[in-house]
């Protein structure tokens, strides 16, 4: 069965995230963005367990579904489905290793309440749970890999948003040059990383040392808008088992949903405060200093892709899982209305949008796109076509900002209308 899955998000006890991220709105955003699987997140919080628990019933496949008395949200008819939940929680280890201080984030999922309540009792001997929905831990990332093998055969870790500058494995502030430096014999335990929003697989595939490593995406999402905005794409039975038996193999995984990863807040190198962006080149010009303010700038994840490549850039062995790049539909109707991606209009126009033709990922990969000319406008049509190609313009994101996509010039939007008008 061909379905997509977002094993990575936080729900509401996490810092910085909505209080709209519940399993009831994490269930209808799913359905909205076209998610089948969505991780629950956080299973580490003891009240977010609860809630986990008071909510979601188990389908008998390892996963979950949310209970007939919490379906009260309203879905369109054209995209109601039956998502599943997978327990997923995300750990920040802080520790120090090789005269360095380390800071790496990892995913867990485990395939039930039992496994997820007893990894907390040895985490909750090591920190406080309660404090962060994503808590942080004085924990070696080998040791917690090693806690979660004992808790369950099943249970598995991958390293999160792996390139990430200041939190994670091959972070060039705090993490490793390599997967064996940081878990040194119990490598052969991860079969798989998150790319992260800055990186896509064709830069991962250019390290040979990741050749065996299994490479998924995930929307790491804050809020339920964001639930998708990276995913998975498998064709396996719909279970914990088959799904992680794909990560662990390839063999089902049929590839993944990508940001653009210019768009991700640490693309490039930069310094945030003084407005500094720099390619990898132009940072080593300046000597990795701000040509501003002479600070040290952070080094983004394709400068730090570029450091360990051990090929080409462009580089592509045949037979690996695919990708498609894509914009959130949310963001593409905000530039064709010209207002705010937040803004009632924006949201308006997506619901008629998706009660005309279904979900997101359906409008966004494989709804002809004449049909969204009639449900939209033309210039949906063509802003949709353009993103599918990849014809659109990035000023890449730098040191926690995000990058900045424009689908049209100024020009170009006038023809377009122009063209409509005659029409």
């Amino acid at each position: 069965m061909r379905f997509v899955a977002d094993l990575h998000i936080h729900s509401k006890y996490s810092r910085a995230t909505s209080r709209e991220m519940s399993p009831e709105s994490i269930w209808k955003w799913a359905q909205l963005k076209g998610v089948n699987v969505v991780g629950t997140g956080d299973f580490t919080h003891p009240g977010w367990l609860n809630e986990l628990r008071e909510k979601l019933e188990p389908a008998g496949n390892g996963l979950f579904t949310l209970k007939d008395d919490y379906r009260t949200a309203e879905v369109p008819d054209s995209c109601r489905a039956e998502p599943f939940f997978l327990l997923s929680a995300e750990i920040s280890c802080i520790y120090s290793k090789g005269g360095r201080t380390r800071k790496i984030h990892s995913i867990v999922f485990v395939p039930d309440f039992a496994d997820a309540a007893r990894l907390n009792a040895v985490l909750s001997g090591i920190g406080n749970l309660r404090a962060d929905g994503r808590p942080i831990l004085g924990l070696d990332a080998k040791e917690l890999l090693k806690m979660v093998l004992d808790v369950s055969t099943d249970a598995m870790l991958v390293p999160a948003h792996a390139w990430t500058p200041h939190f994670s494995v091959f972070g060039a502030m705090s993490g490793f040059d390599s997967l064996e430096e940081c878990f040194e014999e119990l490598t052969p335990h991860i079969h798989a990383i998150e790319t992260g929003l800055s990186s896509d697989p064709q830069m991962n595939r250019r390290l040979s040392r990741l050749d065996g490593i299994t490479l998924i995406s995930n929307s790491d999402a804050h809020s339920p808008a964001k639930i998708g905005r990276e995913a998975n794409i498998f064709d396996t039975d719909l279970s914990y088992g088959a799904i992680m038996e794909a990560v662990r193999t390839k063999k089902g995984l049929l590839g993944t949903i990508e940001f653009f990863p210019e768009e991700g807040k640490y693309h490039y190198d930069g310094h945030r405060l003084c407005g500094v962006s720099l390619s990898p080149r132009e940072t080593i010009e300046h000597d990795y200093l701000c040509p501003v303010c002479g600070r040290r700038v952070t080094v983004g994840v394709m400068h730090r892709v570029e450091e360990l490549a051990d090929r080409q850039e462009g580089f592509s062995p045949p037979g690996l899982p695919g990708f498609h790049s894509l914009i959130p539909l949310p963001e593409i109707i905000s530039e064709t209305l010209k207002v705010g991606v937040n803004s009632k209009k924006v949201n308006n126009e997506y619901l008629k949008v998706l009660s005309s033709l279904g979900n997101e990922f359906e409008i966004l990969m494989e709804t002809p796109l004449e049909d969204i000319g009639r449900a939209g406008s033309p210039l949906l049509m063509e802003a949709v076509s353009r993103v599918r190609t990849g014809r659109i313009h990035i000023a890449p994101g730098f040191d926690g900002e995000y990058g900045r996509i424009r689908i049209f010039e100024k020009v170009e939007r006038e023809e377009i209308k122009g063209q409509k008008m005659l029409f």
